[in-house]
């Protein structure tokens, strides 16, 4: 675009300075000859008539130029409606995947708030159980509660007792009524769970140590006090149970100190987990459930006595409605009988034949004497 204004420039100088030449040659007064004249005007009219093919020239290439340059424009403007088409295309698939990303962000956020709620509660949990187990009288409620529970569930409601107190003055937790030989066994409560933390914080070899003698002598304490306190001769059973409301604290005990599991043995005190305590209730369960059917045996023996009676008398009116079927079949069968003699009374009056009445009396008889034999055979 840029040469082809210089070209036009040119061309407009060149036909300006031809025009001064021609105007300068007609009115110089200089003289000159007449065929110099001539061939000035010749080279005049060649110059303008290459100056009008130029001009051809430059128009020609000028209008080439402009459709050239409007092709040009118009295949950038198609190629940019196909480049807008397919970014809007990209853009809309690209808002819908980021908006599904985002939905499905947002449930997983609700979901992590959701956890995030459960969490936070169950820390307030965790920190209400932490704050009842550092409370030593708090601590024995809670062994007390879930001893009730386990009990509640294995046995009878009238098979124990909560807070019993024995003729010493000294309340147990839970007493079990069972029968002889077996007596009434006491449930004690203990939870040693300051001198567990201890042995389980411990890291020296002397932590350790402090802390599993100070375990050994708790557990022994305990027994001690259960032996002493709950098992009374002619009261109680000649044992009692330990219950140790951690699972984690039994294990320890049965894994590492079984020497204080023997010393319990030889106090008669049992120590018991949640998980054993529900055995051994369902053990006390058996033996209370053969207790009281041995008891009702006799009961069940006189109502084995009363039932043979009636089935006797059962039999007996049994008997009798029998009888009464009997008699009413024979009443049955002379109605029949009466009730076919008058037919056939009407029939042979009728046709006027009185000789058959002798044969009608004949099977009437028969069959009242069929009904006699029955009835003989009934009674």
């Amino acid at each position: 675009m840029v040469n082809l204004e210089i070209i036009l420039t040119a061309v407009i100088l060149s036909f300006a300075f031809l025009s001064f030449l021609y105007f300068f040659s007609k009115n110089t007064k200089i003289k000159k000859n007449n065929s110099s004249d001539n061939k000035l005007e010749d080279a005049i009219k060649d110059i303008s008539l290459g100056q009008q093919q130029l001009v051809g020239s430059l128009k020609a290439i000028s209008d080439t130029h402009a459709s050239t340059q409007t092709a040009i424009i118009k295949h950038v403007e198609t190629r940019l409606e196909e480049v807008q088409k397919s970014i809007s295309t990209s853009l809309n698939g690209t808002s819908v995947k980021t908006a599904q990303t985002l939905g499905e962000l947002q449930q997983r956020l609700q979901t992590i708030d959701k956890a995030q709620t459960n969490i936070e509660k169950l820390s307030g949990d965790v920190l209400s159980l932490q704050e009842i187990l550092s409370n030593k009288q708090a601590r024995g409620i809670f062994g007390e509660i879930q001893l009730i529970d386990i009990v509640k569930k294995a046995l009878p409601s009238d098979a124990f007792d909560f807070q019993f107190t024995l003729s010493n003055g000294k309340r147990a937790d839970c007493i079990i009524y069972l029968p002889e030989p077996q007596g009434n066994i006491i449930i004690d409560s203990k939870f040693p769970l300051e001198a567990f933390n201890a042995m389980v914080a411990a890291k020296t070899e002397i932590e350790k140590s402090k802390s599993s003698q100070f375990f050994q002598s708790t557990i022994r304490n305990h027994i001690k006090d259960i032996a002493e306190k709950y098992i009374i001769e002619g009261e109680t059973a000649d044992g009692a149970i330990l219950f140790l409301p951690s699972e984690a604290v039994y294990a320890e005990l049965h894994a590492n100190f079984s020497k204080l599991v023997r010393e319990g043995f030889q106090s008669r005190v049992w120590i018991v987990s949640p998980t054993t305590l529900m055995a051994t209730l369902n053990t006390m369960r058996a033996i209370l459930k053969d207790e009281r059917l041995r008891k009702q045996t006799g009961k069940l023996r006189s109502q084995l006595e009363l039932l043979y009676k009636d089935l006797g008398r059962l039999e007996s009116r049994v008997t009798n409605l029998d009888k009464h079927f009997s008699l009413a079949a024979r009443d049955v069968d002379e109605l029949k009988v009466s009730a076919k003699k008058a037919n056939r009374r009407v029939f042979n009056i009728e046709r006027f034949e009185f000789d058959d009445f002798s044969s009608i009396e004949k099977e009437s008889s028969k069959i009242v004497i069929g009904s006699q034999k029955i009835e003989s055979k009934s009674s």
